[in-house]
């Protein structure tokens, strides 16, 4: 037998107490024995059982009447599973213990090995509903807040807001640098809606091809285009009843960005290749880290589609605005990567934590993330130092109060060496670097503008 548990065991044959406990704790079990199930409501209510075993035919106070009892007298999640033992057995009785919880019931007599049987599956049970419990616990913990973590005026702020937007199908355009939790405020909003049951379509539009992305949104049908062997349904047709998410929304050529402002007036759309109308019912959410203000003023971004998309417009605050959340995001990223990486990694030092909260994040949430996990990764103690966190002149990083420090973003420069590289293999020729990336022409020149290359 696998599982091990602490047993209540209750019977009034002092013999058939003495036999049963015996095989139990040669199982490795915890057992308890009364012959008084008074007695054993006492203890019931003093510790905590994983299995209560009981026979019904007692004096005084049936083993159904403690069943019953129990099932009053505590919650669920508190109670010991049950196996209810008789001599005595009929229909109504064992339906009476199971409508009560019970687990199941044998009748004498059994075998020793028969009930070593039962109590394994019933331990197995046990188990698998503190475990259930454990997860919920746990999704309740982590989307309490919809996932974000800080106590600011501005999280809260924001936490606020979501709400709100929550209960509406109104189009929700979600702005923020790189990394302040987009896609997450996203997902709030899709998680507390009423179409929560059905998924979160998402769609990051600078990471697929331009050549790609109006089929991708709207589906294409068989001979639209070279390779299109099949009919193909869209995201929008994937989203019908539910949300979109569209990330990266500035990356969009003009011509797709009009076949959006579509969608968003009429509700309606046709298939790349198709002089079929197709009807969609969809709440979108947009994001970008872009200032889609300069570009309507380039002509880069049509300005009736801004005003479809921004109906409800979030906007995500940097972490530097909010440098008091940086300790309870540590913590946090510290147990959530201590456990990824099965370290034994307790906290961050109080030098490390300063200069953690100093620091200005370019990258964001995200990048304060990514520190700690390679911080917990290459930590050979409990405790987190600054040689760990590894910032940028983090030795002489200063509490708050200071000027912000001019510190390069991990992220970008990532990102910059990544489009860098990716040029060189493709000699220049930008199309091929594009298409080695994964991305638009648009994105990769945007890239490009942003680092100043090439």
């Amino acid at each position: 037998m696998t599982g091990r548990g602490a047993i209540l065991l209750v019977d009034d044959e002092e013999r058939i107490l003495k036999t049963l406990s015996r095989a139990l704790r040669d199982e490795g079990h915890d057992v308890y024995v009364t012959s008084s199930a008074k007695k054993a409501q006492a203890l019931l209510s003093e510790r905590s059982f994983d299995l209560l075993v009981v026979d019904n035919r007692m004096p005084e106070f049936s083993g159904l009447d403690l069943i019953r009892e129990l099932s009053r007298s505590s919650a669920e999640s508190e109670r010991p599973e049950v196996l209810m033992m008789t001599a005595h057995a009929t229909v109504e009785s064992a339906i009476e213990a199971m409508k009560l919880g019970a687990f199941d019931y044998l009748q004498k007599p059994f075998e020793v090995e028969e009930l070593l049987v039962v109590i394994a599956k019933a331990l197995a049970h046990r188990r698998l509903r503190s475990e259930h419990r454990y997860l919920l616990s746990e999704r309740k913990t982590e989307f309490n807040d919809y996932g974000i973590v800080g106590a600011s005026a501005a999280v809260r702020a924001v936490i606020e807001k979501l709400e709100q937007v929550a209960q509406s199908k109104s189009t929700v355009l979600i702005r923020g640098e790189t990394g302040t939790g987009k896609e997450l405020a996203a997902r709030a909003i899709h998680d507390r809606s009423a179409e929560r049951e059905m998924p979160l379509i998402k769609v990051n539009c600078a990471a697929i091809p331009e050549n790609l992305l109006e089929s991708e949104l709207f589906g294409h049908v068989k001979g639209a285009f070279t390779h299109a062997t099949s009919n193909k349904k869209g995201r929008f047709s994937l989203a019908h009843g539910s949300s979109i998410f569209l990330d990266e929304i500035g990356t969009m050529s003009t011509g797709i960005q009009a076949k959006l402002l579509r969608v968003l007036q009429e509700r309606e759309f046709e298939p790349l290749g198709s002089e079929r109308t197709e009807k969609v019912d969809v709440r979108v959410i947009a994001a970008t880290n872009r200032d889609l203000g300069k570009m309507m003023a380039s002509g880069e971004f049509q300005e009736d589609l801004y005003y479809r998309l921004s109906v409800i417009p979030i906007e995500l605050p940097p972490l530097r605005a909010r440098r008091e959340d940086v300790p309870a995001l540590v913590s946090h990223f510290v147990a959530k990567h201590r456990r990824r990486a099965g370290k034994n990694v307790e906290k961050v030092t109080a030098e490390a934590l300063a200069a953690l909260s100093a620091y200005d994040w370019p990258g964001n949430v995200r990048e304060l993330e990514n520190a700690i996990e390679r911080a917990v990764v290459l930590s050979r103690s409990p405790v987190i130092g600054l040689a760990e966190i590894a910032l940028p002149t983090a030795g002489s990083a200063k509490p708050d109060g200071l000027p912000s420090m001019s510190l390069r973003d991990n992220v970008d420069w990532v990102e910059r060496e990544t489009i860098r590289r990716a040029l060189d293999r493709a000699k220049g020729v930008k199309k091929l670097a594009a298409e080695s990336m994964g991305i638009s022409q648009r994105a990769l020149s945007y890239y490009l503008k942003k680092f100043q290359l090439g």
